[in-house]
């Protein structure tokens, strides 16, 4: 059986996203059902809905940063029942039984299930987002949300949060470590936030002097203009971590060289074109060029607990789904503060 949803889709790789009606389907026993309320807008979607990674099947309905209440669920249920604030993350189903699964981490999973433009064994097809009025979900995939979260801004927390979050926990950032971020845009923006919230002296590179004030606001420490080469020159060697948010094409030598001996750069941005690198930036000093890839469920459940906890969300700007192409353009000229997220009730 199945239900209609509304949302909106791209239908080529060229196209302006389009309203679009199509079928979720109704709760299996052990899934959730969830009225969307608002779901994130992320650089990945852009990246998708145009097919820059390549692999995009259309007709794609983007969006993995998702809130929304429980509307109905299957009768093996436990962990939700109707009326509860819901989350949804990146992934949407995975094996279960991997060596990736039983460790927690499932968004390494050769099978892992994304939100969207994964291939559907309930509905055929492939999987569809957020950019929509409801989502059926198996429950181990669901997230908690308390009732005293700011819910659109706690959206993009589910991609945005979790991707910034886990490399800093993997890499125990604490307090008396120096921390880079490169970029201050959704990503960015978060990884000062919890970076501060982790203890950690944060550095922010940007390209952008008029980001100073907003980056103090947010909780850096110091700025450094990445195209001033004395204020680079001036760090080298002084950071022992470096998270690189930037998605377009950018010098990674140029950072590496901040890193003290040991220090690891993690790349959480993912330029749709092959980024050079120089040997020598890792062998002389022994550094780490790393990747990151969001975190898995429980990880994010974490996430979310620590930032509801400690007050901490995105800084939004909510649009209705009707602005959605407007809001890429947008993105794209990094003329946001810090993450769009749309209103899912402009769809009802």
């Amino acid at each position: 059986m199945t239900s209609n949803a509304k949302g909106y889709a791209a239908k080529s790789a060229e196209s302006r996203l389009q309203p679009f009606s199509f079928a979720r389907r109704d709760p299996l026993p052990n899934d959730v059902k969830i009225d969307i309320l608002f779901c994130g807008v992320c650089h990945s979607d852009i990246h998708t809905a145009r097919d820059e990674w390549g692999g995009t099947t259309y007709p794609c309905v983007p969006g993995h940063e998702i809130v929304g209440r429980v509307v109905a669920v299957g009768r093996e249920v436990t962990k939700f029942k109707e009326g509860d604030l819901a989350a949804v993350g990146c992934m949407v189903d995975a094996c279960r039984s991997c060596p990736s699964c039983r460790e927690n981490i499932e968004q390494f999973c050769d099978d892992v299930v994304f939100t969207y433009n994964s291939p559907d064994e309930h509905n055929g097809g492939v999987t569809y987002g957020g950019y929509s009025t409801s989502i059926v979900v198996d429950q181990h995939f669901v997230l908690r949300l308390r009732e005293d979260a700011d819910l659109a801004a706690s959206a993009p927390l589910l991609c945005a949060g979790i991707t910034t979050y886990s490399p800093l926990r993997h890499w125990k950032i604490g307090e008396g470590q120096k921390v880079g971020v490169v970029g201050l845009g959704g990503l960015g923006h978060m990884g000062v936030k919890l970076a501060n919230a982790f203890g950690a002296h944060v550095v922010l590179f940007t390209t952008s002097p008029d980001k100073s004030a907003d980056a103090k606001r947010l909780g850096v420490h110091e700025v450094v203009i990445s195209k001033d080469e004395d204020a680079m020159n001036g760090r080298a060697k002084t950071l022992d971590f470096i998270l690189d948010t930037v998605s377009a094409k950018h010098d990674l030598d140029l950072y590496l060289g901040l890193l003290k001996r040991d220090g690891t750069m993690c790349l959480l941005g993912a330029p749709a074109q092959p980024v050079p690198l120089g040997a020598f930036s890792l062998i002389r000093w022994r550094h780490r060029l790393a990747g990151s890839l969001i975190g898995g469920i429980a990880e994010t459940q974490e996430m979310l607990d620590f930032c509801v906890d400690r007050g901490i969300a995105c800084d939004i700007e909510r649009i209705n789904a009707d602005y959605i192409n407007e809001a890429y353009e947008r993105m794209l000229r990094s003329d946001v503060k810090y993450r769009f997220v749309i209103d899912l009730a402009s769809l009802k």
